[in-house]
């Protein structure tokens, strides 16, 4: 993928939008925030929209709440004021909103549902985390629930309620059941994807509005891909 057409922001699939937050549906290999790649990263993309959309003179403020993988799909927040970022970071930090995400596997699980918990363990180095069934040294306890949604022709589709928000979490412990994500040759997959992303979807997103305290839901629709298609 281009730098080009990720610099845009005419692209940018935009879910949601008020005073206090913007919510994009990302594309498998946009990056969240800027790295080494010197990429253009999303978070700068939205600011450049939301400069144009309002014309503003200056720097715009966009909080970065949270983290996609780069290959990963989905919803991705981000507050746009001061008083939003702290409240928003709060409800994540304390587990106070709900993430729901798609998986396509090869492999079916044993179990048609189940819980998994491991404990991560981080290497910088690699950009990967290793999952360990017993608490290690600098390991940080990972929770999820998956269960089959539906058997496709040669893939399943799983779908993960997200319990704890650590480094490649559901990558890593999908792999330990030996189902692997499509695409994700990091953590076992047999081949890559075409487009470099992986066949992972943070589908939907449910938390209280930290500024209207009233309940929100966010739902983001898959990249366009047969595989994809067949899921929905």
């Amino acid at each position: 993928m281009d730098k080009v057409t990720h610099s845009t922001h005419s692209n940018l699939d935009i879910l949601h939008e008020d005073n206090h937050l913007i919510v994009v549906n990302k594309r498998p290999g946009d990056i969240v925030q800027g790295d080494k790649t010197g990429d253009v990263p999303l978070s700068e993309v939205v600011k450049q929209y939301l400069k144009n959309k309002y014309n503003k003179p200056g720097n715009v403020y966009l909080g970065v709440v949270h983290r996609l993988d780069r290959p990963t799909s989905g919803i991705l927040l981000f507050a746009k004021t001061s008083k939003a970022l702290p409240r928003l970071n709060k409800l994540f930090a304390e587990g106070k909103t709900k993430k729901i995400y798609w998986a396509i596997v090869k492999k079916a699980p044993e179990n048609e549902s189940g819980v998994l918990t491991h404990w991560l363990v981080r290497n910088p180095k690699q950009n990967k985390s290793y999952a360990y069934k017993k608490e290690v040294a600098q390991s940080k306890k990972a929770i999820l629930e998956y269960k089959v949604l539906k058997k496709l022709d040669s893939y399943f589709l799983l779908e993960i309620d997200l319990k704890t928000g650590r480094h490649h979490q559901i990558r890593a412990q999908l792999a330990t059941m030996g189902c692997f994500i499509k695409g994700d040759l990091k953590y076992g997959a047999d081949r890559s994807n075409k487009d470099g992303g992986i066949h992972l979807h943070a589908r939907s997103m449910e938390l209280e509005h930290p500024v209207k305290k009233e309940p929100i839901t966010f739902v983001a629709k898959p990249p366009e891909d047969p595989i994809w298609n067949a899921c929905l």
